[in-house]
């Protein structure tokens, strides 16, 4: 132990030494962390939604190290970027992460990047929101590459009274981050995603309305998926992949996605903004059979005494006298449904079993950790003794959630607070019914002892940063879990961070 300490007073000390930069198109910054936290565990909004970014459970060290060049307003027509963002723990273990690192570069509304990317996919809030459906930023960026119109492009005629945006990524899970549940070994797994979003109204209008989508599939090795009898080349498998057609009866890979509304409406001195995600896993939504369940949620945002700051480290904006607020968001999150009642509208594919899947047995997950909202937790990071079905990587995705959070400010100190309270139900593998697959309905009874009883969970967190002198920032992050999905967690992270 006094080793591992003798570790953190070196971060805090090296955050000294880091050369400055002239040019404002680039910047850089150094943060060391002093983390603790209780019954071996991180509390759960210390670590949700972090991008993969999340300390050692106990006593541990962290030191961050970022650096970007960001596009310059001057730079017209063609320019160029580079992100990297590096984690350093040590603490019951050490590791050494990269969060962020990619390159990118701008052609008139077209974007090019490669790399791993924290970013988040969805019409949600984009800073204080639980989680989008399917890539919340819960993660690690998967590695990829990516061609994009990142910005809303209006469309000339019209009067710009319409507008869109999205992207086309091609990305590689890895050998050793899913195996096959069917066959138990490692193989490589690929990852495609596909989004398109549509604005109507004018730039200058107060009412604007946004609908889209999002389409993830992984995939790879089909070959052992479905035997010899497999005659798809690598390119046809990708094409089948990407347009969702099926081969011998089902499609090729695991697909999952969400269908949006949004719609902002400027109120003066503050933005209103509403939004739904529907989900789609298995096929329900075409037919609307699981339309109960979704993201609903609700942003408001106040535009005096914001100051906005760079994307390129997630610090908070917005400093006055007295006391300020700078955004709310609350949502509900529903995924009890799922299709899957005996009384629900039949569906080839059964319930929908979010996140799981049959041949892919981590299901939607990137080294350990869920891709998509956070609600729907893995077994191993909920307590122990829960059933579970054989081949579920997530023991409870049937979950009914409230959730809320603010960012706001007191004289000179900047906070985040979070909260949520949760029901959560299993899975209907390990509900009185069952799990479907395919065909008519057909429920097999699941005994007693194998059902997933109800159990309520409550966490919190709350984030302090003060700027000091110099380019100097110290913060404090604090984090709670009480409840039955969780063991009873507190933890408290204290850093200090230098800018340039």
């Amino acid at each position: 132990m006094k080793n591992k300490w003798t570790i953190l007073v070196l971060l805090f000390s090296c955050s000294r030494c880091w050369g400055q930069v002239d040019d404002y198109d680039y910047h850089a910054s150094l943060e060391a962390q002093g983390v603790f936290t209780s019954n071996h565990a991180v509390p759960f909004w210390m670590r949700s939604d972090r991008f993969g970014s999340v300390p050692l459970p106990g006593a541990s060290a962290s030191f961050l190290a970022a650096g970007s060049k960001d596009y310059s307003p001057q730079a017209g027509l063609v320019d160029w970027g580079a992100s990297l963002l590096v984690r350093a723990d040590v603490g019951s273990s050490s590791r050494v992460t990269l969060i962020e690192g990619y390159v990118k570069a701008r052609f008139s509304i077209f974007q090019f990047r490669g790399g791993r990317i924290r970013e988040f996919t969805g019409l949600v809030d984009s800073t204080l929101s639980s989680g989008a459906f399917a890539t919340s930023g819960n993660a690690l960026g998967i590695p990829k590459v990516q061609l994009a119109i990142p910005e809303y492009f209006s469309i000339p005629v019209f009067g710009n009274l319409f507008a869109f945006k999205g992207n086309f990524d091609y990305g590689w899970f890895g050998e050793d981050s899913l195996q096959y549940n069917r066959y138990a070994q490692r193989s490589k797994l690929y990852y495609h995603q596909l989004s398109f979003w549509g604005r109507l109204g004018k730039p200058d209008w107060r009412l604007k309305l946004y609908a889209g989508f999002t389409h993830q599939v992984m995939w790879g090795d089909e070959q052992k998926i479905y035997g010899p009898k497999y005659l798809l080349s690598p390119f046809k498998t990708f094409e089948y992949a990407v347009i969702g057609k099926t081969y011998g009866g089902s499609k090729v890979g695991n697909h999952i996605g969400s269908i949006d509304l949004a719609m902002d409406y400027d109120l003066g001195k503050v933005k209103l903004s509403l939004y739904r995600q529907n989900f789609y896993d298995e096929g329900a939504l075409a037919k609307l059979a699981n339309i109960a369940d979704g993201l609903n949620g609700i942003s408001l945002t106040n535009k005096e005494d914001r100051k906005e700051v760079p994307d390129y480290y997630p610090v908070l904006g917005g400093s006055s006298s007295g006391f300020q607020w700078h955004k709310v968001v609350l949502e509900f999150f529903y995924s009890k449904n799922q299709a899957g009642y005996p009384w629900s509208k039949p569906t080839n594919s059964g319930d929908e079993n979010y996140y799981n899947n049959f041949e892919f047995y981590q299901g939607w997950s990137y080294k350990g950790l869920g891709l998509g909202n956070p609600f729907v937790t893995p077994v191993s990071t909920t307590r122990s003794g829960f059933p579970n079905t054989r081949g579920d990587f997530f023991n409870n995705n049937r979950v009914m959630a409230f959730y809320g959070a603010i960012e706001g400010s007191i004289d000179e100190y900047r906070f985040v607070a979070r909260g949520s309270y949760s029901f959560n139900y299993g899975t209907f593998g390990t509900s009185p019914w069952g799990h479907t697959t395919g065909g008519p309905a057909n429920y097999t009874p699941v005994p007693k002892y194998m059902q997933f009883k109800e159990v309520n969970q409550f966490s919190g967190s709350l984030e302090v940063t003060r700027d000091l002198d110099n380019g100097w920032q110290a913060g404090c992050m604090a984090g709670l879990d009480y409840g039955n999905l969780f063991y009873h967690t507190a933890g408290i992270i204290l850093s200090l961070r230098r800018g340039f």
